[in-house]
């Protein structure tokens, strides 16, 4: 592949890790940096900068961002994107990249499309967990806290492409470790279970 792609795989790697996180915002942001001329988009993205394309992605983050600052909401929420968010990366990334090989728009899409299923799987993850919780605080904190992250990442795929696939490389090696580390409880919790004989006392 011929080095002046390298600027735009590191926009769409970042922008697929903000999309696991904010896909309305990525869209609407990228459409409103095109629009103004902020950010040269490729012809297979310059869709997203139709007025439309940005009102209806801001709409729906608006909706977005008050679902996702409701405990148990933000999690139902989240399961129904899982089928929105890494589709729509994997077609950014398929869109965007009309002029190279249809081997490297596959591998691309893929690519994207695992990024951002790291990045969604960590944010469900976490916000599971935090929905433990029957105060809305920590909810509202980790919210902002990924409305903040969409904009940096937003920022380093525009401004500095090399930093956002830094950080998606870093999004999906946590993400590996995460389904690692769940994998080994799982297992664990079964041992247990099988060499407990039924009615048996365990002992702590």
């Amino acid at each position: 592949m011929s080095s002046g792609l390298l600027p735009l795989l590191g926009l769409l790697l970042g922008a697929s890790v903000a999309s696991g996180l904010r896909l309305y915002a990525t869209v609407a942001v990228i459409g409103f940096l095109g629009r103004s001329g902020t950010l040269a988009l490729p012809p297979g993205l310059q869709i997203l900068a139709h007025p439309w394309v940005i009102l209806v992605a801001t709409s729906l983050y608006l909706v977005e961002f008050l679902a996702d600052k409701i405990p148990l909401v933000d999690s139902v929420w989240d399961l129904v994107h899982t089928f929105i968010r890494v589709p729509a990366a994997g077609l950014l990334a398929w869109a965007a990249l009309a002029d190279v090989p249809e081997h490297w728009r596959i591998i691309a899409a893929l690519c994207c499309g695992g990024v951002a299923l790291s990045a969604h799987g960590l944010k469900s993850s976490a916000r599971a967990a935090i929905n433990t919780s029957p105060e809305p605080v920590t909810n509202w904190l980790a919210s902002l806290a990924e409305d903040g992250a969409t904009a940096l990442l937003l920022f380093l795929a525009v401004r500095h492409p090399l930093a956002a696939s830094i950080a998606a490389a870093l999004v999906v090696i946590a993400a590996i470790l995460l389904v690692t580390w769940m994998a080994r409880v799982v297992r664990r919790f079964f041992r247990r279970g099988r060499t407990a004989e039924p009615g048996a006392v365990v002992l702590q």
